[in-house]
């Protein structure tokens, strides 16, 4: 799909309903016994009329509460000309938005309703905005007035059909987020808001994070939090014996075929060639089968661009961003998270450099902070998800609305 939107979103009454899609469609609709977190994704076009009947059928609620708020969302380049439907799609990046469920909709301009705290949640090399899934439903049910931004990096995931230029640095990572940011800040068909208040990064979309903040105090709110977690603001160290090396995953899955018959020998060949199996059993979900018929032997194709990830990590490697962390800016609280077992991405410099800079914030009216997440290796959302949550629960705490 050339542009990326979101799917029609209905007004809510007591029961919220939880919509996934399929390829040609959307696979289920489940009605839940109390108001849950509202998820919109990806669209397909014309189907807001079915999607509304589908709510009138869910909800108690009398047919005209459900029908008026029921509003087509779409991601665009530019604002609708006046009695227009359509929207072109802006073919920035693919993205979920993830409501809690005392997140407000306003269908006209209603400045006395409060923009809803947006917290962007960014993944790392070779991951996906899936990463990020079921952790942004948790925090969403702990902090039901928020919604988290959950994206799809250039080259990764469903952005990775987005056509982008290079080069593919984290710099130009981070301006599309920027981008897909301000354009649904303009976004006027359903008063869709989007006011960041916290950037959440893992390894490369830790810097990513950091990134956003150098280039740009628009569409950065103040204050605003960030959280850069298992990655350091300067030159990746190499790892030691027995890690997983990026660079050397990415060079090894180069020689694979870009279409093979099985996510099995995919998986074995990695563990064969010497990586964790944790890592071959996460690098394989990035296979998706090919339009399968039921005629023809299964196959399957990665969805990365892997040429341009290539570039990327390289730019992960070579980036030095300790100029914004040693000058933060006003209104900027920025928070490393260091994983307890993941000591080779760490020197002692590091760590002195970022404490030192913590005093220096503070003085002049930002924040920096460090943290160490403990019985976690690299991959903290999937090793220590608790401790993580309790975590960076503290920045949601000190910005609820």
């Amino acid at each position: 799909m050339a542009g990326i939107s979101s799917f029609p979103a209905c007004g809510r009454g007591q029961n919220s309903i939880t919509v996934s899609e399929r390829k040609l469609g959307f696979s289920s609709f489940r009605a839940i016994n109390r108001r849950e977190t509202t998820r919109i994704s990806r669209p397909f076009q014309d189907d807001t009329l079915r999607i509304c009947q589908l709510a009138l059928r869910h909800s108690r609620k009398p047919s005209h509460e459900i029908l008026r708020p029921c509003i087509r969302m779409a991601l665009v380049d530019e604002r609708l000309s006046r009695g227009r439907d359509a929207a072109k799609p802006s073919g920035i990046l693919a993205y979920d938005l993830v409501q809690g469920e005392l997140v407000r909709w306003s269908f006209v301009m209603d400045k006395s309703i409060p923009d809803p705290p947006t917290a962007v949640l960014l993944h790392g090399i070779l991951g996906s905005r899936k990463n990020w899934g079921s952790f942004a439903r948790r925090l969403a049910q702990e902090f039901p007035t928020w919604q988290f931004l959950l994206v799809d990096l250039r080259c990764h995931g469903d952005s990775a059909s987005i056509k982008k230029r290079d080069p593919h640095t984290v710099a130009s990572t981070a301006l599309d987020v920027l981008k897909l940011v301000r354009n649904l800040l303009t976004f006027v068909v359903a008063q869709l808001r989007i006011t960041p208040r916290i950037l959440v990064g893992h390894s490369f979309g830790g810097k990513v994070a950091l990134s956003m903040v150098e280039q740009a105090a628009k569409p950065l709110a103040r204050p605003v939090r960030v959280w850069v977690l298992d990655a350091t603001p300067g030159i990746v160290r190499p790892g030691g014996d027995g890690e997983d090396h990026p660079a050397e995953l990415i060079s090894f899955l180069s020689t694979i075929p870009k279409q093979v018959s099985s996510k099995r020998d995919v998986l074995e060949a990695l563990v064969q060639e010497g990586f964790s199996k944790d890592v071959a059993q996460w690098v394989v979900t990035n296979l998706h089968q090919n339009s399968p018929t039921g005629l023809l032997p299964s196959s399957f194709s990665w969805v990365f661009d892997l040429k341009g990830i290539a570039e990327m990590y390289k730019s992960y490697e070579e980036t030095n961003l300790w100029k914004i962390v040693e000058d933060v800016p006003r209104g900027v609280h920025m928070n490393f998270l260091k994983a307890e077992r993941s000591l080779h991405r760490w020197a002692l410099e590091d760590l002195q450099r970022i404490h030192a800079a913590e005093d220096l914030a503070a003085d002049e009216g930002g924040g920096v902070q460090m943290h160490v997440l403990e019985d976690a290796g690299h991959w903290v959302h999937a090793d220590n998800p608790d401790g993580l949550f309790r975590i960076l629960s503290s920045s949601f705490e000190g910005l609820k609305t």
